[in-house]
């Protein structure tokens, strides 16, 4: 990754036309796409509702075929300026090998979203050779800390800047749930690459996993239990994948269980096994996840990474 440079998409812009899509799960709540739509407008976007976003197939928002034409009808379509993805869930995976990349690659427009659009974001860097960006989805309220990063990183054609840690709550005492844990302490420079840890395990072997070769690496992930992430890391590092990074920067592992019954471990010493002996800068616990306070961590951008400290400083523009 490091010796190739991704094109940047055009900045957003007030008035800037974003298509709502819901690539992956259905939205759960019957405001989510009306948040959705609001989110945008509050931001001075306008917002251009997908035909299925508010759809329902099983455990997706529609069919494979009308989840894929949402995502290509917007690709192609010269007037969306962006792609924001309403909620994450399942089903990116199943639809990949269908979605028009050229189209992206030919009209470069931001593509936004996290967790199982971790698959989609992976496929706009790797196939479309684009910065994508692992940010809030559309549904959510946004706090301050959010859109403070969100509008840093996609609206202006400089630098972003530095990405400082989350405040400690005043109502807690340390530590607290916003403390940086430092697995190696240190400074690293390199692209971002990462998202949510199940969905990289899940691209292992595929045209769509990214190049992590000199990459700060970050990863996610939700309701998964702590053998699982322990087993993931394992995957990773038996394929290769960590021994070249730069960095590690660990977000959070919301929801994390434990269900081992013949003993028990906590993350930090999981995280420890596999990260410390890489040798590398490593962080966890930043704001990078299924948290309502997170980072917009732009996927191929240059960045140094400080672990002692828990900030990410954007060295180059996300966005042109």
């Amino acid at each position: 990754m490091g010796s190739k440079q991704l094109v940047r998409p055009p900045r957003l812009a007030l008035g800037s036309r974003i298509a709502l899509v819901a690539p992956a799960g259905p939205l759960l709540e019957g405001d989510d796409l009306a948040r959705a739509e609001a989110l945008c407008r509050a931001l001075d976007y306008e917002p251009v509702r997908g035909p299925h976003a508010g759809g329902h197939y099983g455990y997706f928002s529609g069919t494979d075929d009308e989840r894929l034409a949402d995502l290509n009808d917007a690709f192609r379509d010269p007037a969306i300026d962006a792609v924001w993805c309403v909620r994450g869930g399942y089903g990116v995976t199943r639809i990949l090998d269908g979605i028009d990349f050229e189209a992206l690659a030919r009209k470069p427009r931001a593509v936004i979203g996290y967790s199982d659009i971790t698959a989609l974001l992976a496929g706009v860097t790797r196939r479309a050779g684009l910065v994508a960006f692992h940010a809030p989805s559309a549904r959510t309220e946004m706090p301050a800390f959010s859109r403070q990063h969100f509008s840093a990183v996609l609206t202006s054609a400089s630098p972003a800047g530095m990405l400082e840690p989350l405040p400690p709550r005043p109502d807690v005492l340390v530590p607290h749930e916003n403390r940086i844990v430092t697995i190696r302490g240190g400074t690293a420079e390199g692209p971002l690459a990462g998202g949510n840890l199940t969905l990289l395990q899940c691209l292992i072997g595929s045209a769509y996993f990214p190049d992590l070769d000199g990459a700060l690496l970050f990863l996610e992930d939700v309701n998964e239990d702590l053998y699982r992430i322990d087993r993931m890391l394992a995957h990773l590092r038996m394929i290769g994948a960590l021994a070249r990074l730069r960095g590690v920067l660990v977000g959070r592992f919301t929801g994390l269980r434990r269900q081992m019954s013949d003993g028990a471990m906590g993350v930090d010493d999981v995280l420890a096994h596999y990260l410390r002996p890489l040798g590398v800068p490593a962080a966890y616990n930043l704001p990078i996840g299924h948290i309502d306070a997170q980072w917009t961590m732009p996927l191929g951008v240059r960045a140094r990474f400080d672990a002692d400290a828990g900030s990410v400083e954007l060295l180059e523009p996300a966005v042109c």
